[in-house]
């Protein structure tokens, strides 16, 4: 799945270090679309939680047409889930904001199929999300799930995440969550220099977008920027304790393994930004598709 649409956005993106620069005015003005960029903003932190009222009040300074549909409550760890209820309790607490009683899939539902009945936005941005969604915590990430709901549904989506590899300080991530801003506004800019008034990412592919801590307070600025793959580690182990009533304790430690060159964990542990295409299947791409039809073949019912 990781592999299948990395070209394309290679290309796109070719040169991703000067992100950490502007667009040239050119540019942009050869393809700047007409009217500002909609944005649906959604996340899994919660709809009034400090990630997404920054990234808010970010994308809204650049200029950009901004809506929140975000979760009413904290849906971390809530992956692609999407509700089977039949009723769904939704708030519009403030203009321009509205907050869906389920997971981020949900409230991206709600805000494609009502918030932006008859003309989807143009971009849907999850985030940003406290804490990194690297190798395995992207595989169970609400952040990144919000995404692939969006890519769903045919419309282009970047996951946004602030964070590091270790025990998080959380001043220190809530302070680099505006330089994580400030380098989504770049990106967002770079993909529209070169959409030519069309889809800013290719069909059916996303970006997981990780951006490092770096300095004593958080507020430094990364060493570049990376195109990168999911590095297949799982940074979680559980550990399970009998209580001998019937339940079990349960706590996680983080435990970091050696990162895979090009990964996204070797990004962020080397404090760049992480840019990984994501796609809303899970297709192995030809590699794990040919071994897994020679292991098969000849099988029959």
């Amino acid at each position: 799945m990781r592999h299948k649409h990395a070209l394309p956005v290679a290309a796109l993106l070719l040169g991703t270090s000067a992100l950490a620069g502007t667009v040239p005015a050119t540019a942009a003005a050869r393809s700047e679309p007409a009217g500002p960029l909609r944005i649906l903003l959604t996340n899994d932190d919660g709809y009034d939680a400090p990630g997404i009222r920054l990234m808010f009040q970010r994308l809204t300074a650049a200029g950009y047409d901004v809506t929140i549909v975000a979760p009413l409550t904290n849906q971390s760890g809530a992956g692609t889930k999407m509700m089977s209820a039949t009723t769904v309790t939704v708030r519009h607490p403030e203009p321009r904001v509205w907050a869906v009683d389920g997971t981020p899939g949900d409230a991206v539902s709600f805000g494609l199929a009502e918030v932006f009945a008859g003309r989807a936005p143009d971009l849907v941005i999850s985030g940003t999300n406290f804490g990194p969604n690297v190798a395995a915590l992207a595989t169970h990430s609400g952040t990144v799930g919000g995404a692939v709901a969006a890519l769903e549904s045919g419309v282009p989506a970047i996951a946004v995440s602030t964070g590091g590899l270790t025990v998080p300080v959380p001043q220190l991530v809530l302070n680099a969550m505006r330089p994580t801003n400030d380098f989504t506004v770049k990106l967002i800019d770079r993909l529209r220099s070169h959409a030519k008034n069309g889809p800013l990412l290719p069909p059916g592919v996303g970006l997981n977008v990780d951006h490092p801590v770096v300095g004593a307070d958080g507020t430094g600025t990364a060493r570049g920027s990376a195109l990168t793959t999911q590095d297949p580690q799982s940074f979680l182990k559980p550990h399970y304790t009998d209580s001998g009533d019937g339940t079990w304790k349960f706590d996680v430690k983080v435990v970091p393994q050696p990162a895979e060159q090009g990964s996204d964990a070797e990004a962020v542990a080397a404090d760049k930004v992480s840019i990984t295409p994501i796609s809303p299947n899970w297709n192995t791409g030809p590699a794990g598709f040919g071994k897994t039809a020679a292991l098969l073949a000849g099988l029959r019912p």
